[in-house]
């Protein structure tokens, strides 16, 4: 694995939704991974994360990376706790798990997508929803056991709340976080995170010490109304621009790796913005993502050595008000 460019131990790198969404093959379909990890390793990416076009078998893997000198920063999984036993997923996780670990990726993303409505032409307000707290509660124990059995696999549960999905608004983040154990840890999305509902800041400053894993995305809050007061399906949502990469939108990404920094982050920081190539070239803004957050990495780190607040540079983002959003954007 590249070694950590900064004191914060915090490395960069990228999903391959900037090139090619898997959900979606129409955007970006067409695009050869050689593409994508070239570009990405060019733009000056350490690792990527997996895609569907990456192949699954540990050797094969670690040979193609090892080409462009990338690590494998870790892969979705589709889990479907809400609708199986813990052992049913452990036993369904196997493969999976095994690349991961082989691969030396430290932690999994999980996604419940169990009823999720994410991949369907179903309006977001109808997602999924535990009603009872007897249904919460053999969520969280699933949870408990499946991620206590990754961990002792040496990989973390990194769970990902997402759009459509049981697990989407800040209420719902924070009583599966009361729930469950140290041993689930949290990725932390600041494109769902907001689309959610929340803030950014506020969702860090509660659960900062079960985040393991971030994705850095932007969002774009005029297409955020629009999503919402439209009742648009979550790929729609997509189609339509909701998210980008960070520095093309409204989160405050200075004040997000300012907070990871000040509690000591150690992980990835991951550049994941689903959009439609076509409109959004993937070079160009895969590079846009990464010069934002190298520069406020960099900023933080050099701030941190010198005992001080880090200023914001001219192109920066600059929040007042709320500290999730531009004050432009708002």
């Amino acid at each position: 694995m590249p070694a950590a460019q900064n004191s914060f131990d915090m490395l960069i790198g990228v999903n391959p939704l900037s090139w090619m969404n898997d959900d979606l093959p129409s955007l970006g379909g067409e695009t050869p991974l050689s593409v994508a990890l070239t570009e990405g390793r060019q733009i000056g990416y350490q690792g990527f994360e997996l895609g569907n076009k990456f192949p699954r078998e540990s050797q094969a893997l670690g040979a193609l990376l090892g080409e462009y000198d990338l690590a494998l920063v870790s892969g979705w999984y589709s889990g479907r706790l809400a609708r199986r036993s813990a052992q049913e997923e452990i036993d369904a996780v196997g493969p999976h798990l095994e690349l991961l670990a082989r691969c030396g990726a430290k932690v999994m993303v999980y996604g419940e997508v169990a009823d999720s409505i994410q991949g369907s032409p179903v309006s977001l307000s109808k997602r999924p929803r535990f009603i009872r707290d007897d249904q919460w509660e053999l969520y969280a124990r699933r949870l408990d056991t499946f991620a206590a059995y990754t961990l002792s696999q040496g990989v973390r549960v990194a769970y990902h709340h997402h759009m459509g999905a049981y697990v989407e608004a800040p209420d719902d983040i924070d009583r599966l976080m009361a729930m469950t154990s140290g041993d689930v840890g949290l990725l932390f999305d600041t494109g769902h995170i907001t689309f959610g509902g929340g803030d950014p800041l506020a969702m860090l400053d509660k659960h900062i010490g079960r985040v393991c894993h971030v994705h850095c995305k932007d969002v774009r809050p005029h297409v955020l109304r629009l999503a919402r007061n439209g009742d648009w399906t979550f790929l729609q949502s997509v189609i339509n621009g909701a998210f980008t990469v960070p520095g093309d939108g409204a989160v405050d990404f200075d004040a997000v790796i300012g907070r990871l920094a000040k509690h000591g982050y150690r992980g990835w920081l991951v550049v994941e913005a689903e959009q439609d190539p076509a409109v959004a070239p993937s070079y160009s803004y895969a590079d846009k993502g990464f010069r934002t957050l190298d520069r406020l990495v960099a900023s933080h780190a050099a701030a941190s050595h010198a005992g001080a607040t880090p200023a914001l540079s001219s192109d920066a983002p600059r929040a007042t008000g709320s500290p999730a959003l531009h004050a432009s954007q708002r």
